[in-house]
């Protein structure tokens, strides 16, 4: 059994306690000539996952119904018919918010379940990314619940974004997960589930999408992939009935890199090609230049390497048409050198070792956030020991440790871990200090 993260939710939302549901399905069971005895314990027992009997799942869904003055279907408590597909998460946005939130409200309970989820392959990976591309679009997105969000709450959470975004850069996806989680739970929730009209609504969604998409990065960040493919999915519908193609395409990048990492090659090349083919003119050059890149990496290992030059090309010339002061929030991280080291690494996979350090140490020459220097160094650091240059892979390993202080990500010990690997399987002159700073950095536990 798995507990119901749904009803527990929407009884958080209602305001109810379990005695307080208890004692109402009682009731509502009276009124249908039932003569039931229900106590807390038992709805303890249905949020941890036992089906309630008979006629009860349906005058829960009563109780609720009249509680949050809308009507509350069985899929809507996680209650739905056994061996029945419940509805798709597309089918109705109110639905979707729900199971949104309460999946939200489970990672802040760090529910094991959730935390240890592998990432989904196949038709229920890819389907996400078809729904966004496809109709039918959202026509009404506005909502009537008990709190009226205001323009001072969406430029709240749009400040929130930036201050999670910050956070991660600077210490890791690990230490700002069960923050931003918390976030989502005590502001976000509420206003999803508030009073807007369709205009405020859009950037509602738009502004919890950006918000939903840095919680996603975070649990990547931090190992979890299932439960961040859950986010990324969260903010694309969120970006769908937001109206705002760019940001839908910004999600689908952060699709595209798990791929990357998960050795999805050919999905990678696939989502890549969605977002530049649906967002089209709402595609910003910097976007475009980190997914051809991207794109380029995912062929070079494919052994593509004229569609992965092809690429390179390709996001070589967006990035030259970058203009700052002119992107969203959003892909603010595509900085000076990002694009350099992202075609290094396809260049060191197709085996163009001198053109693949010149393009890591423009990279590591350009300003970057901590975060990002870290990958710069890490790579730039591989390829010099590729080369035979044993005195700049240390050098650069050196700096990468001393700039990982502080920072609590799993990504970056997985770069740590690699650099040291090469440095002393090496055995050159200074390797053993510099795999020695490493160690250091690793022995912190996260």
């Amino acid at each position: 059994m798995q507990p119901n993260t749904l009803l527990d939710a929407i009884l958080d939302e209602a305001g109810i306690s379990h005695a307080g549901l208890a004692a109402h399905v009682n009731q509502a069971g009276r009124a249908r000539g039932l003569a039931l005895r229900y106590e807390h314990t038992a709805v303890a027992r249905w949020l941890k996952g036992q089906r309630p009997r008979g006629q009860v799942p349906d005058l829960i869904c009563e109780v609720l119904s009249a509680r949050l003055r809308r009507p509350v279907t069985l899929d809507d408590i996680g209650l739905g018919v056994p061996g029945e597909p419940a509805a798709p998460q597309g089918t109705t946005l109110s639905g979707f918010v729900e199971r949104a939130t309460a999946l939200w409200r489970s990672d802040e309970q760090q529910r094991p379940h959730l935390l240890g989820a592998p990432a989904l392959t196949g038709t229920p990976a890819v389907m996400p990314v078809w729904e966004w591309e496809n109709p039918p679009e959202d026509v009404d997105v506005s909502r009537g619940g008990r709190v009226r969000v205001t323009q001072n709450d969406i430029e709240m959470l749009r400040a929130a974004r930036g201050h999670y975004e910050q956070m991660y850069r600077k210490a890791g996806g690990v230490a700002t997960r069960a923050r931003i989680v918390g976030f989502l739970n005590a502001e976000a929730a509420p206003l999803l589930r508030g009073s807007y009209t369709d205009a405020t609504g859009r950037q509602l969604h738009r502004a919890t999408g950006g918000l939903v998409a840095i919680a996603g990065i975070c649990a990547y960040d931090s190992d979890a992939h299932g439960l961040a493919q859950r986010y990324f999915h969260q903010a694309l519908r969120l970006a769908k009935a937001s109206g705002d193609r760019g940001l839908g395409a910004y999600v689908i990048a952060l699709l595209v890199n798990q791929s990357l990492f998960m050795k999805e090659y050919r999905q990678a090349v696939a989502f890549a090609e969605a977002a530049l083919r649906t967002a089209g003119r709402h595609i910003t050059p910097a976007l475009a230049s980190d997914l051809y890149a991207m794109q380029a990496k995912a062929y070079a290992h494919l052994g593509d390497g004229t569609s992965a030059l092809s690429c390179i090309r390709r996001a070589e010339t967006a990035a030259g048409r970058i203009r700052r002061g002119y992107e969203p929030d959003e892909t603010g991280y595509v900085q000076p050198g990002l694009v350099n080291v992202q075609v290094a690494e396809a260049l060191l996979s197709l085996g163009d070792l001198q053109a693949a350090g010149e393009h890591a140490a423009a990279a590591v020459d350009s300003p970057a956030h901590d975060r990002g220097r870290v990958h710069r160094l890490a790579m730039l650091s591989t390829i010099e020991l590729r080369q035979g240059n044993a005195d700049k892979a240390v050098a650069a390993a050196v700096q990468m440790a001393e700039q990982v202080r502080g920072m609590e990500s799993r990504r970056l010990r997985d770069r740590l871990r690699e650099v040291r690997e090469h440095l002393v399987r090496s055995g050159g002159s200074g390797t053993a200090e510099a795999a020695e700073l490493i160690d250091r950095a690793l022995r912190v536990p996260l």
